[in-house]
Formats: C-alpha cells, sequence, structure tokens
C-alpha cells in the first residue's frame, strides 16, 4: 500500500510539475508578445489591415548597376525611402547607417530608396557626408514610390522574410534607440 501511495505521489508531482511548465512557457510567451506590441506602439509602427507581399521592383543603383527587392528574399527587409530636399530625411539617414552598422546581422538588410526626380550629383554629395558605403537605389520616376503610397518622406516599410510587409513608419525616427533596434530584431527572428 505504501509503495502505491509512493508511485501516485510521484506521478502527481510530474504532473504537476508539466503543468507548472506549460503556465510558464505560455506566460513568457504572452509577455514577449505584449513587449513586441508596446514597442511597436512606441516606434509608431503602422501594421497593415491585410497581410500582402511588398511589391516587387528592380531600380538602379547610384553607383551603377541595378538591386531587386527580390534579391532579399529570405532576408528582412527595412525599405526607406527619402530625399536629398527632405530636411527630416537628411537629419535621420546618419542614424539609420548608423543602426544598420551597429545590428550587423546578416539577416536584417536596409534598403534605401532615393525618390529625387534630378540632380542626382546632390544625392552623391549628400551620400559622401553620411557614408560612401551606402547603397541607395534611384527611383527618379516616382513609379516605385507610387506602387508603396508613399505619401511622405521619410517612410519606411518592414518586410519579413518571405516578402510580406508586417508595418509602416512615416517620419522620421531615431534608429539608434534600443526600441527600434530591439523592434528590428524581434521582427527580423519572427517565422
Amino acid at each position: 500500500m505504501l509503495n502505491i501511495y509512493n508511485h501516485m505521489r510521484i506521478r502527481w508531482s510530474w504532473i504537476i510539475s508539466l503543468l507548472l511548465v506549460s503556465v510558464w512557457a505560455i506566460q513568457a510567451q504572452a509577455e514577449t508578445s505584449m513587449t513586441m506590441q508596446q514597442m511597436i506602439r512606441d516606434a509608431s509602427v503602422q501594421i497593415p489591415k491585410q497581410h500582402k507581399p511588398a511589391p516587387l521592383f528592380s531600380l538602379p543603383l547610384l553607383s551603377g548597376g541595378e538591386l531587386s527587392l527580390e534579391d532579399f528574399h529570405g532576408k528582412f527587409v527595412l525599405l526607406h525611402f527619402w530625399a536629398t530636399w527632405c530636411v527630416p530625411c537628411r537629419h535621420e539617414m546618419p542614424l539609420l547607417y548608423s543602426m544598420e552598422q551597429s545590428m550587423n546581422d546578416k539577416n536584417i538588410r536596409v534598403i534605401y530608396v532615393n525618390v529625387n526626380r534630378q540632380n542626382m550629383s546632390s544625392v552623391q554629395s549628400f551620400l559622401d557626408q553620411v557614408s560612401p558605403k551606402l547603397h541607395t537605389l534611384l527611383d527618379t520616376s516616382g513609379q516605385v514610390r507610387n506602387r508603396y503610397a508613399v505619401r511622405g518622406l521619410p517612410t519606411s516599410y518592414l518586410i519579413d522574410q518571405n516578402g510580406y510587409i508586417v508595418g509602416r513608419m512615416i517620419g522620421a525616427r531615431d534608429w539608434t534607440s534600443p526600441t527600434i533596434k530591439n523592434l528590428i530584431q524581434m521582427l527580423s527572428q519572427q517565422p
């Protein structure tokens, strides 16, 4: 009888332990979700009403050649629209470039799309001040800007590894803030 009692006690201890571990895992997942929601709110990220693929495009690089959004499939992409005449863009570009460099994550890519319609020498001159290594695509016709419904500058889109838009950010940001860096890191690790 004592042996059966010990066996039942051990069995219930295992069941209670498994329940506690399950509750802890659910709670940890809920806390991560709440943290993500709070970061999204703090970073003023607009979440799309429909989960849809990002419009594909190919654009020329200022330095020569061409890049396509498809070249970054499997990577988390921050697609950033900017112009040299946009004062907030000029202030945030060094911060965005600094964030990109500090993250040093091969699964995250920043694509810079300049929407100046003319005067490419001003684009090159500005980039020389920020970083000559910064690769910028040129959307001089505004075709890509229109496909993404960019109404104001700067505007950034967050695109997941499968090519779907997960968020949009309108207006300048402090790209070096821990909230934004952590949010991008977390989003880039989502399945």
